[in-house]
């Protein structure tokens, strides 16, 4: 109990560390690029403060020489005014092309760190999902773990290169427009500062709640996801069983959760924005008002007043753009939990064992028990112990249910035992290196699942480096090389989605040559055989038994013609063991496994 208790404590220290900031400290990365593009962006800040301070000398320079002239009975110099204008307007064209031509550059840069940060973060995630458990892939639907990333990191991505960029903007804008506007008037200035604890109060109301709405639209969005992945996936079925309007439903009830969440999260963020754009306007509208009432008294001059409203502008305008800011980084906050969480779990154990081994094919299991985490008072596997000798051929047979593939898995390490143990030459598998154990097995599964890619890729996936000419060789052994021949593209042919291009028994025949490309110590063949007609079945049956030569092979079967002429055989039921020996050994005692021969074979 303390174990589990410091486990879990463990795991939520884990999350704290992984918090949204961690996100931004990817651009930390790139700061070459960003760090002068950030310099950039401070400079561009603060030259857009150029145009109001000149803006209000060309507004208020003639008015106040006017005014001056007026009081001193003097005629206006037209001339002088006109040349100061045009000094002015110039010095302000040249501010602003120097600002556009340094605004290229800090957008090239912003864009080139943040989409490398972007990059950094899709692949750490990906890469943590994939040294995941089996455990966590089953607690959660494919569809909503690929959906949720995507529509996480299309947040993140608005945030970094959107977001953080005005952010730094902003805050210039808005340090420089208070410089100003003190300098101008310090009571004016008053006025306008009088509203900011208003508003940082706001902020932090309103933000969590953003925050909460946020989550729950991606949770709601990804659920559409979920839908929309089975439904495209499992296409066959869909139509079979004619339920296409079910299925146009279940989207359609899936896509208004996500459209009331997005509603309720939207009224928090109109109100929000609504009473900022309402405290930040009217206190301008004071200062206005107050100010004029200066300028009247001529404690203020017009230059001075123009230039002060011109100012309170930007800075009311900044102040307004802090709040959707906040609210965007608030959102992404939210949104991006399932990649924080997803960062925070735990990867699988690799091993203890760190200088390089070589596996023989022994296995043995010893008194090995286990049930899954879902139903831990349900034991699949009781007590279960066998010994495979290396180059020995075991066969596991019994009905469904009585825990063959969960052995398998335990012996691809995708669960470890709760109790007994499970040995490779003698050593137990949890002090192997994962990458060891794994890359000296080869699995030919009952349900092939080839990848997207073409015939050859998806052979080359039992070994990446191969060469052309081993792909075809290994495609011959597993008789898939003639049917692949009568393609057009040949080996390049792309297989579709799962591949649904191709055949039951062609998927099989490639799972094989998959396998013996692999060149695997361990072969574990779970119903390898099972989609083949009776010819394929024997070619592919032949393509194995020389395959399995030298190799420890495990056979998972249930037609037991394919297990005939193991070296022993074990009858499992109900997550036992219950029968041991040959074909014939166990054909003579009359038990279970004779039981299950005669119904096949008559």
């Amino acid at each position: 109990m303390p174990d589990e208790e410091t486990e879990s404590e463990e795991k939520n220290s884990r999350k704290k560390r992984v918090s949204a900031l961690s996100f931004y400290g990817y651009l930390d990365r790139y700061r070459a690029i960003f760090l002068p593009s950030l310099v950039a962006l401070f400079l561009t800040a603060a030259l857009s403060l150029a145009f109001p301070f000149y803006l209000s000398k060309l507004i208020g320079m003639p008015a106040g020489s006017f005014a001056e002239a007026l009081k001193s009975s003097e005629s206006l110099d037209v001339e002088r005014v006109r040349e100061n204008i045009n000094r002015t307007v110039l010095t302000l064209i040249i501010i602003l092309a120097v600002q556009a031509f340094i605004a290229y550059w800090r957008v090239r840069g912003f864009i080139k760190a943040g989409e490398s940060a972007l990059n950094d973060i899709r692949r750490d995630v990906f890469g943590r999902m994939l040294r995941l458990p089996v455990e966590f892939f089953q607690k959660h639907r494919a569809g909503e773990l690929s959906t949720r990333v995507a529509a996480d990191l299309a947040v993140l991505r608005e945030t970094l290169l959107t977001t953080v960029p005005q952010l730094a903007r902003q805050s210039v804008i808005l340090v420089g427009g208070l410089v100003f506007i003190f300098i101008l008037s310090w009571k004016l200035s008053l006025f306008m500062l009088a509203m900011i604890p208003v508003v940082v109060l706001a902020v932090a109301l309103f933000g969590r709640k953003v925050r909460s709405y946020s989550r729950g639209a991606q949770d709601s969005l990804a659920a559409s996801g979920v839908v929309l992945e089975e439904s495209t996936q499992g296409i066959a079925e869909l139509k079979a069983y004619s339920n296409e309007g079910f299925e146009e439903n279940r989207y359609g009830s899936a896509l208004n959760e996500y459209l009331d969440v997005v509603i309720k999260g939207a009224k928090v963020r109109a109100i929000f924005v609504s009473f900022i754009i309402f405290v930040l306007f009217g206190t301008i509208s004071v200062v206005a008002w107050f100010g004029a009432g200066m300028l009247a008294k001529g404690d203020i001059s017009s230059e001075q007043f123009v230039g002060f409203i011109l100012f309170s502008v930007f800075v009311g305008a900044s102040l307004g753009a802090f709040p959707e800011i906040f609210s965007q980084i608030q959102k992404a906050n939210g949104a991006t939990e399932r990649l924080r969480e997803i960062l925070a779990e735990d990867p699988e154990p690799m091993g203890g064992r760190k200088v390089p081994i070589e596996i023989l094919g022994g296995v043995e299991a010893q008194n090995l028990s286990f049930a899954y985490p879902s139903r831990p008072e349900q034991l699949v596997l009781d007590g279960v112990s066998f010994k495979a000798e290396p180059g020995e051929r075991i066969a596991f047979v019994g009905q469904s249910g009585a825990g063959k593939s969960t052995l398998f898995a335990m012996l691809l390490r995708f669960y470890d035992p709760q109790d007994g143990a499970l040995l490779i030459d003698g050593d137990s598998s949890i002090d192997l290196p994962l990458e060891a154990l794994r890359g000296a097995m080869a699995l030919v599964p009952q349900d092939v699942l080839l990848f997207g890619g073409s015939v050859g890729e998806n052979i080359s996936y039992g070994r990446p480096d191969a060469s052309q000419e081993e792909i075809k060789d290994a495609a011959r052994k597993a008789h898939a090389h003639e049917f692949i021949s009568e393609f057009p593209e040949g080996y390049e042919t792309m297989v579709g989605p799962r591949g649904v291009k191709l055949s039951g028994g062609q998927r099989q025949r490639i799972a094989i040559a998959r396998a013996i490309l692999a060149d695997p110590k361990i072969l574990l063949l779970d119903e390898a055989t099972s989609a083949l007609d009776s010819e394929s079945e024997r070619l592919v049956q032949e393509a194995l038994d020389e395959l399995m030569k030298g190799r420890t092979s495990l056979i998972i079967a249930h037609r037991l013609g394919t297990v005939k002429y193991a070296d022993r055989i074990y009858v499992m039921q109900n997550g036992k063991i219950v029968e041991t020996g040959s074909h014939d050994e166990l054909i003579a005692s009359g038990g279970t496994y004779r039981i299950l021969a005669q119904t096949q074979f008559l």
